[in-house]
Parts: structure tokens; C-alpha cells; sequence
């Protein structure tokens, strides 16, 4: 099996990673992967949900660092450039994903595997998953948008003490303080996540977009930059034809049949 595979059922593209000998660790070759796999479905308007999953009971626990070592000595500038493309590379590529991003975590998400989960827009996690910014046990720091993202999911203090000790958070705590959107048993988790990025997908998709794109310009441009963004995707939105079908759903009180047109 590929490290990496690519499926699309019900309006949504699942990514997956199928690494179990590294607890699904991330090389430049599985990122480029994700990163063509994250571009391709964010240009078919027929998928309407992205989902990032580890297989095999483990999201990601980051760098794969036996492969990085088998790379061989790189300098400095040869490294940065690496990271720049296939590990920045990847974090860009999520949040520039038009369409809802979910994050599907069953196990740990460590490290960089932390990171690649906090870029995605929802965690839903089973009751064994981990979020762990561990870099700082390794004498590092986060470096695939941990400092940016952590703070605006849980809050500066929060996140601040997460980075500077390391330590753990699990599935309930995550909950408790927003890391997680969802935690659900582990037994069925697979199909748990399946009915909830499939539900994400039943919803207008135009919509989901345009919140999207406005939330994050909110949240990087302030009140002035958010209703402009706002108003933008308002006014396209309602002269979509799934405007008109779903004013047309709610006279007929029946559920809407968004085609994302």
C-alpha cells in the first residue's frame, strides 16, 4: 500500500496516511502527496470536504526523523529549502483548501503532526487521540504554524504553556478548551468520521466556502477587513441558484438540495 492514498466517496476526499512503521511520520514524499492531493480536490467543485486521516491508530507523530537521517547530511540552506516546500508547503495547502478541512485524529498528533492538525479548520478526534506540541523535549520549537494557529484555537496562556512544557493534551481536555470539535469512542471511529464529514458535505457548499474565507480574513484583518469580506461573499451568494433552492427548501419545508452553483 502507498504511503499515502487518495479516495473520493459522497462528496468528500479522504487523505490518507498509512505509515504504521512511524506512527504515520511525515518525510518530504508523503507531504508532497498530501499538498497535490489538497490542490487537486480544492479545483472540483464536487467534493465538498476534505479529510486529512492517520490510519493504523495514530494521526501523525510529526518529522519522521529515522527517514530524515537516511536522507544523509543536508546543509542549512538545502534543509530550510525542504521545509519550505513540502513542510510549510503542506500548512499552506490546507488553509488555502477552499472546502471544509477536517481533521480525523485517532492517537497522537505530535509535533509536526500536532501542527498539520491545528491547520485543518475541524478536529474530530476519538477518545484516544493526543495533541502534543513536543517540540521543545526535542530542543526545538513548532515550526509548522504552531506559534500562529495554537493561540487563536485555545488562547494565549493555554497555548503558550502547551509549547513551553510539551505536554500532552487528551481527547477530553482537548474538548474542554477547544482544541477538539467532537470526541467519540474509538470502536467505530472510522465510520463515526465518515457520517460527519459526509453530513459536512449534504451542507451548501458556497456557503461553506465564503465563511471560510471570511472567518480566517477576520481573524488576520480585523472587524473593517471581516465585514468587507462579509459583504463580498454575501452579495454572491445571493444571486447563487442555491440561494433560490434554499429559499425555495424552507417555503416547501423540506431539506435543500445545494448543487453548489
Amino acid at each position: 500500500m502507498n504511503d499515502v492514498t487518495i479516495a473520493d466517496e459522497s462528496g468528500v476526499r479522504w487523505i490518507v496516511l498509512h505509515r504504521p512503521e512511524s506512527r504515520n511520520g511525515l518525510t518530504a514524499e508523503t507531504n508532497a502527496e498530501m499538498i497535490d492531493g489538497l490542490a487537486d480536490a480544492a479545483a472540483r467543485p464536487e467534493l465538498r470536504v476534505v479529510v486529512l486521516y492517520g490510519a493504523g491508530g495514530a494521526f501523525s507523530s510529526g518529522l519522521d526523523l529515522r527517514a530524515a537521517a537516511a536522507v544523509g547530511a543536508t546543509s542549512a540552506s538545502e534543509n530550510e529549502v525542504r521545509m519550505r516546500a513540502y513542510f510549510h508547503g503542506l500548512i499552506r495547502a490546507v488553509r488555502a483548501c477552499p472546502q471544509p478541512v477536517v481533521a480525523a485524529v485517532d492517537g497522537a498528533a505530535a509535533g509536526f503532526g500536532c501542527d498539520l492538525a491545528l491547520a485543518a479548520d475541524l478536529r474530530f478526534c476519538s477518545q484516544r487521540a493526543r495533541f502534543g506540541e513536543i517540540f521543545v523535549k526535542r530542543g526545538l520549537m513548532p515550526d509548522g504554524g504552531g506559534t500562529f494557529l495554537l493561540p487563536r484555537i485555545v488562547g494565549l496562556g493555554r497555548a503558550l504553556e502547551l509549547m513551553l512544557t510539551g505536554d500532552f493534551v487528551d481527547a477530553d481536555e482537548a474538548l474542554r478548551i477547544g482544541l477538539a470539535n467532537r470526541v467519540v469512542p474509538v470502536e467505530g471511529f472510522e465510520a463515526a468520521a465518515r457520517a460527519y464529514a459526509v453530513r459536512l458535505a449534504t451542507g451548501a457548499p458556497l456557503v461553506h466556502r465564503a465563511v471560510k474565507a471570511s472567518t480566517y480574513a477576520a481573524l488576520e484583518g480585523g472587524l473593517d477587513a471581516a465585514l468587507e469580506s462579509e459583504l463580498r461573499g454575501q452579495m454572491r451568494l445571493l444571486h447563487s441558484a442555491d440561494f433560490t433552492e434554499g429559499l425555495a427548501a424552507f417555503m416547501a419545508k423540506r431539506e435543500p438540495r445545494f448543487k453548489g452553483e
